[in-house]
């Protein structure tokens, strides 16, 4: 399989993820199998929970937001893309994290506002860079492993001050340079695991243990461990994308954010070509704050190769 079909698997899959886990978001466990009972049912892409039948959250938004910055500054410039992070927060999205909108709105500079937050709240470790890093790991994969963990690091840093969601988007970052290299990521964890900072690393490596289990997990799956120990079990323990995202669904608490993370990471695997059509046609990514904006499939397809280009 060639690059740029796991690179923009990587981009499209959060999304669908993102898309179809968003009306069963903080619903029991077995919602979404007990809606659609087998894969290949129509109307998936259901919407609801004041969602619109494909469309995506804040995750793929920022997401999206990320790529700009990318793109048109040719590289990482961190005040760029915390200024855009702000002129969407100030437009009154439909959904932002409790953490991202107070880092976002407390009249700090770029390079201070989510240490502050996390000086005075002690409590910064949500999956809220997590769910965005599909993109900027598709960006930095053609940069090696040091620059794509670096680069995930100091993007989290933006909006979480906590390092341990430095740490999971890092790791996230380097799994999916290694899906999109055609490696196993499953072989290449005790070599990521080595590079996370020790004071976290006893945490991930309990989540991402082969023997681990969501319904093991000590908190809810919005914090950042568990969001990612959830994504790959679901990678893990089945061997389609479609079913990879379903498992994650299914999981019930923070649906969105898990199958973003779960599609991201099975898209890089299985490719672009394995996301059922059923569910790309009716994606749509709106960007508020951005004059109206509204990426479809195509034009995110087409973001994607760039990144990856």
């Amino acid at each position: 399989m060639k690059h740029i079909q796991r690179a923009t698997g990587a981009v499209i899959g959060s999304a669908v993820g993102d898309a179809l886990g968003a009306p069963f978001e903080f619903g029991p466990a077995g919602a979404f199998s007990a809606r659609f009972p087998g894969p290949g049912a129509d109307g998936e892409m259901c919407g609801g929970g004041g969602w619109d039948p494909g469309e995506a959250t804040d995750d793929t938004q920022m997401a999206v937001l990320v790529a700009d910055s990318l793109l048109e500054r040719a590289g990482l410039d961190l005040p760029d893309m915390f200024a855009r992070f702000q002129q969407w927060a100030k437009s009154d999205p439909k959904d932002i994290g409790l953490q991202t909108e107070d880092v976002l709105s407390n009249g700090m500079p770029w390079d201070l506002a989510a240490g502050i937050h996390f000086q005075v709240n002690q409590r910064a470790a949500g999956n809220g860079s997590l769910m965005r890093a599909s993109t900027s790991a598709v960006y930095f994969a053609a940069h090696g492993q040091q620059a794509t963990m670096d680069a995930a690091r100091r993007i989290a840093a933006l909006t979480h001050g906590d390092r341990a969601a430095w740490e999971g988007t890092a790791i996230f970052h380097e799994l999916l340079r290694v899906s999109m290299a055609g490696a196993d990521p499953f072989d290449a964890l005790p070599t990521i695991l080595a590079l996370v900072h020790p004071d976290h690393r006893e945490r991930y490596a309990t989540v991402l243990a082969p023997d681990w289990h969501p319904e093991q997990a000590t908190e809810f799956n919005g914090a950042v461990w568990p969001c990612l120990g959830s994504a790959l079990w679901a990678l893990r323990t089945t061997a389609t994308f479609e079913d990879a995202v379903r498992a994650a669904i299914d999981l019930g608490g923070d649906t969105d954010t898990v199958a973003a993370v779960t599609g991201g990471l099975a898209g890089a695997a299985y490719g672009v070509d394995a996301i059922p059509t059923r569910w790309t046609e009716p994606l749509h990514v709106p960007l508020p704050g951005f004059g109206g904006r509204v990426l479809r499939f195509g034009e995110l397809l087409g973001l994607a190769q760039r990144l990856a280009t």
